[in-house]
């Protein structure tokens, strides 16, 4: 295996992994470890170019420092991508080697699931490094997607009493797109409270799902941001929100599990002006990666689970009034929010 740090400013380090014998070309990236650990999970995805996936690891692991620091874990913000589609080019050997590049930071980064990677394959990544999460132990831990997706409900169900006035999400329109792991489990809550769903997503198999089990409306995932729906909720890949899709938003909350639903960071404030509520992905979608950090921990358990969930409806709440009242878009607001605790840290060290 060959490895080799990439100059990244401002990212504690960013290694960009290649092994010829597996196939696998990877990137770490290590955003901060003011608090521990880079943590955060790893990608599986065909990016068109080196260049896409490089400017997707740093997004995804600067979220995750803020995501952590929120969250209230002890650990810095990490991420991983493997250049790979997962439904053709993941093999255990893939999986291992991957783990061997994990184990080569001597903790620096802890892995786990993200878009691409199951739970069984961390098992297998596992299997070669003592730095990978989100594994069932006993019924301690597991795949962080139901519980990022419990967040979001929790979150989503916060971001509409401030906005729309609302007790619960019964008789509201939820437009989500993508309904994969966190995205369907997310379906399933709003649906059980008495929510209405549009869905939408590229996998075909999944919308049917959606529209048979709870009688989902659905479009094209284009059309997805369109719909005259309450809250447009984003669960796939990041971007959404952007230039050429802003105009077309019609819901008056955003709360979703994607990670950089914003494509540039001057959305936040046009979606301010707008009368547009944006829940701050890492804040709303936390959840999966704080199980991680407690299972790592040690102190996972279902009672603090539910704490901890129960808790990201208030995060958000204190986010929403602070942004009302200083007038700045609530991105701006939990951005200084998490750097305020970086901050404490870095003094206490």
């Amino acid at each position: 295996m060959e490895s080799r740090v990439l100059p990244v400013d401002g990212w504690r380090q960013v290694v960009h992994f290649t092994d010829e014998d597996t196939g696998l070309n990877a990137i770490i990236s290590v955003h901060d470890a003011t608090l521990g650990a880079g943590c955060g999970g790893c990608r599986i995805f065909p990016y068109a170019s080196f260049e896409a996936g490089l400017e997707d690891v740093k997004n995804l692991s600067r979220g995750m420092t803020f995501k952590n620091a929120l969250g209230g874990i002890p650990f810095g913000g990490g991420k991983a991508v493997i250049f790979a589609d997962p439904r053709k080019d993941k093999t255990p050997e893939l999986l291992r080697a991957f783990g061997e590049a994990v184990e080569s930071l001597q903790g620096l980064y802890y892995t786990a699931e993200d878009s691409g990677v199951t739970e069984e394959d961390m098992n297998v990544i596992r299997s070669v490094t003592n730095y990978a999460a989100g594994i069932d132990k006993g019924g301690i831990g597991g795949n962080p997607s139901p519980f990022t997706a419990r967040g979001v409900w929790r979150g989503m169900q916060a971001a509409a009493r401030h906005k729309l006035g609302a007790a619960t999400l019964k008789d509201l329109h939820v437009s989500i797109l993508g309904v994969g792991a966190v995205g369907m489990e997310l379906a399933r809550l709003i649906h059980e409270e008495g929510g209405r769903l549009t869905v939408a997503d590229v996998n075909e198999a999944a919308v049917n799902e959606a529209r048979k089990r709870f009688d989902a409306a659905t479009v094209a995932p284009d059309e997805a941001i369109a719909v005259d729906a309450d809250i447009f909720s984003p669960c796939a890949l990041g971007g959404s929100i952007n230039p050429d899709t802003i105009d077309n938003l019609k819901a008056k909350v955003i709360a979703g599990a994607a990670n950089n639903q914003l494509k540039t960071r001057e959305m936040d404030e046009q979606l301010r002006q707008r009368g547009v509520l944006y829940a701050p992905d890492y804040v709303i979608n936390a959840a999966g990666v704080v199980s991680v950090g407690l299972e790592i921990l040690g102190t996972w358990s279902d009672e603090e689970m539910t704490r901890r969930i129960d808790k990201i409806g208030d995060t958000l709440t204190e986010i929403f009034k602070r942004a009302d009242r200083e007038n700045r878009p609530t991105g701006a607001v939990s951005d200084e929010l998490a750097l305020e605790i970086i901050a404490r840290g870095a003094k206490a060290a």
